[in-house]
């Protein structure tokens, strides 16, 4: 049987943050009101399949998404722990089926989009155009922008550390009322560390319900039952919280790696969300990253150049690389880098940083609350 043909002008894989994000900006934008955009993914993104968390100033875009914010996050050390107001920022989370249903809306009433569930199985620029590869049809497309990521595509190399943010969260629904509601666990640090980087993050939406989440900084993944043992022990001893209920689960790995994600484009093919780096590789964060983003490439694409030929690459990378040389190195310094953060500056001042929004001399002020030997020692290995 042959395949059917479809051509369209731009292509966009995947509809997670990155894919509908794009799709949005094209559908909002006159410079697209007459060009053909196909939309692909292999899921109807009707489930509540992740959650989006990120700090921000005031109002923004995603407030009418927004599920919960809190004013304060918590922080804690080993030998250092505090409640902090992080006024002018808020921290927020949004769900992913709040955010799948808003933009989906929109772009079923654009009338030069549209939306197939289908597996990708292959992209290829031939030169001319590109050619998207399912099971059942072959699409072409002027541009297209995937966003299908596979750790093979940063660990094929050894020049840049490749480690993994992964995690299982679950939402509980407590017995009785546990929860400081306006008040997130940013990270605890706590919990026993094992020779990792290990941490409780605790988002509470009511007095007795909360996403509780046990994430790790590491190379490898752990047994699933590691991550719930210790979900259940934090309950437990750190909470004394024995009588719950699980809502649902999450689970994830993100790549924290500075490798040169660019280096997989072509003039017609462009990478987008994980597959393309957005991940800040220190932290892992990647909504408020893409929202940033976005606008950037679709202002290239209206200049009509290469579309690898646009970089994202600035100072900041340097400083994520440099973070990940000393976990890969020394995988247990996690939490000491963290607490000599919020130890010695304004949770404020290392949210600006990790936004990538500050001064050469607030950057300074960052490094120098850091721990200088593991830093230097990592500095000198890239150097010589």
């Amino acid at each position: 049987m042959l395949k059917k043909y479809s051509r369209y002008d731009y292509i966009i894989i995947g509809a997670g943050a990155a894919g509908l994000m794009l799709a949005d900006a094209m559908i909002r934008d006159d410079f697209f009101s007459n060009k053909s955009i196909l939309l692909l993914d292999k899921d109807t993104k009707q489930t509540n399949d992740r959650t989006w968390c990120f700090w921000e100033k005031g109002e923004g875009q995603f407030d009418a998404i927004v599920h919960k914010k809190w004013n304060h996050v918590y922080f804690a050390g080993k030998q250092f722990s505090s409640r902090f107001n992080i006024n002018p920022y808020a921290y927020k989370m949004v769900r992913g089926i709040d955010f799948y249903e808003s933009i989906l809306v929109r772009i079923e009433n654009a009338p030069n989009i549209a939306f197939k569930q289908v597996q990708v199985t292959d992209v290829v620029d031939n030169g001319e155009i590109v050619v998207v590869s399912t099971a059942e049809e072959t699409f072409t497309g002027h541009k297209a922008f995937n966003s299908i990521f596979d750790y093979k595509m940063a660990t094929h190399q050894n020049k840049y550390p490749v480690l993994q943010q992964h995690f299982i969260g679950w939402f509980v629904k407590t017995q009785n009322p546990i929860f400081d509601v306006d008040q997130a666990t940013y990270m605890d640090f706590s919990i026993a560390q094992k020779g990792n980087t290990r941490f409780m993050y605790v988002l509470p939406t009511s007095e007795n319900e909360a996403l509780v989440e046990y994430t790790l900084f590491s190379k490898d993944l752990l047994q699933k039952q590691e991550y719930e043992t210790a979900i259940k022990d934090y309950l437990d001893i750190n909470l004394g919280c024995k009588d719950y209920e699980i809502l649902e689960t999450e689970m994830g790995s993100i790549p924290m790696t500075s490798y040169n994600f660019d280096e997989n484009d072509s003039p017609h093919i462009y990478h987008i969300g994980t597959a393309g780096g957005w991940a800040k590789p220190s932290t892992g964060y990647t909504f408020m990253s893409t929202t940033k983003k976005v606008p950037k490439l679709i202002a290239h694409i209206k200049t009509g150049k290469p579309l690898n030929s646009l970089s994202f690459k600035t100072k900041f990378w340097y400083y994520d690389l440099l973070f990940l040389d000393v976990l890969s190195h020394n995988n247990a310094m996690g939490f000491h880098i963290f607490e000599s953060l919020f130890k010695n500056r304004k949770p404020q001042q290392i949210f600006k940083f990790l936004d990538e929004e500050t001064s050469l001399l607030e950057d300074l002020g960052n490094i120098w609350a850091s721990p200088k030997i593991p830093f230097t020692k990592a500095l000198l290995r890239r150097l010589f």
